[in-house]
């Protein structure tokens, strides 16, 4: 508040000699010779100045009590306010108000992110109970998610084995979805996702049956142990498939035969309504002259119904094979169906195979015992347009 004038009398002596410096050449002076005029002028006196304090905003609070991180903008780091609204020096900040700016960012991040959500969650619900997979019938699920055939999970349900939602089930065609519904079987509960339909093409060797009763010692399915082996590392949280043959051909017959787990698959392939051909190659002993094969064209009658083959054909002698073969197309699909036929003929099968069910044909270097997946367009040629 005092010794104001020095400061004043030191800038009068500043213009003083610059407009001195101006008017006359030999007197002028530098930059330099200035500031220390300027400098010796003001080190002679003391000067005291004070400013009036600024009118106090209102703190604006974070829900737990401290400033936001706006008004921490017009404070100086390491300084804060106590009680009396006073500036109080601090080294390090306090913990609880970098607490509390943490947790206000942490907030506005969680308010984004559920804001971003394209679709809520009443809008979800409603898309799968009016849109989703329907409820199916009990005996169904239990067979797709592999406990077994639907007729073994038939007589399991009427056993009371099955339980659903805590209460015990005795109707099969109830109907159930494994997503909402606790299924039990025998203690063991359903997983609540059904393994995915695989289908594939087996050339059949001969001494297995097309059964999967426990009972049997060489059946067709032991062939895809290692399949099933490698299913959890290859499809990792996926239930293992219970796979089953669509058909059978006998013990002494090779060749084509699908094996799946998907139960409507096999069920329209095999029943006699889809008029699915299936072609044969039988090698026969002795000669065929033209009276076999006007009696393999008229056919035979099997469990009171006639049936006679789509096609017969005598196929030339092969190299260093003395046996004829024949060609056989046939659409029944009855149970011995080409046998009896060749039998009713006069002759003896000495070998049979299957090379072709509908527009499927057995790959010609797919070795016996071994299969290869069905692809879509595959199972396209096998009338399967799902």
């Amino acid at each position: 508040m005092a010794a104001i004038p020095p400061l004043v009398a030191a800038a009068t002596s500043a213009s003083a000699f610059t407009n001195l410096s101006r008017s006359h050449p030999l007197a002028r002076l530098t930059q330099f010779h200035l500031r220390r005029i300027i400098t010796a002028s003001l080190s002679t006196s003391t000067i005291y100045i004070s400013f009036v304090p600024s009118k106090p905003n209102p703190p604006s609070k974070l829900r737990n009590g401290w400033e936001s991180e706006a008004d921490e903008l017009f404070h100086i780091p390491g300084i804060v306010r106590d009680g009396n609204r006073n500036r109080a020096l601090q080294p390090t900040s306090p913990v609880r108000r970098l607490h509390a700016v943490a947790s206000e960012k942490t907030s506005s991040t969680k308010k984004k992110s559920q804001s971003t959500s394209k679709y809520s969650k009443a809008a979800r619900r409603f898309y799968n109970e009016n849109f989703g997979d329907p409820p199916q019938r009990l005996s169904k699920i239990l067979a797709a998610a592999g406990v077994a055939s639907r007729r073994s999970c038939e007589e399991l349900i009427f056993q009371g084995g099955v339980t659903v939602n805590g209460s015990v089930c005795n109707i099969p065609q109830t109907r159930v979805d494994p997503a909402k519904d606790i299924i039990y079987v025998n203690g063991r509960r359903i997983s609540k996702k059904l393994p995915p339909k695989v289908y594939f093409a087996l050339n059949k060797p001969k001494g297995y049956i097309c059964s999967s009763g426990e009972k049997e010692t060489r059946p067709v399915i032991s062939l895809f142990d290692d399949f099933m082996k490698s299913w959890n590392k290859k499809h990792p949280g996926d239930p293992k498939p219970r796979l089953f043959t669509v058909g059978r051909l006998d013990v002494s017959t090779t060749g084509l035969i699908i094996v799946t787990n998907d139960g409507e698959f096999a069920q329209k392939l095999s029943h006699p309504s889809s008029n699915m051909s299936k072609e044969y190659i039988a090698t026969v002993e002795g000669e065929v002259n033209k009276g076999h094969m006007n009696a393999l064209c008229e056919g035979t009658t099997i469990e009171g119904v006639q049936c006679m083959p789509d096609l017969v054909e005598l196929l030339p002698k092969q190299l260093g094979i003395s046996r004829h073969r024949l060609r056989i197309v046939v659409h029944e699909g009855r149970n011995h169906e080409v046998r009896e036929i060749v039998k009713n003929a006069g002759l003896e099968i000495h070998a049979l195979k299957r090379v072709r069910i509908g527009g499927f044909r057995l790959p010609s270097d797919l070795p016996l015992g071994k299969h290869v997946e069905l692809k879509p367009a595959n199972l396209r040629t096998l009338g399967w347009k799902k």
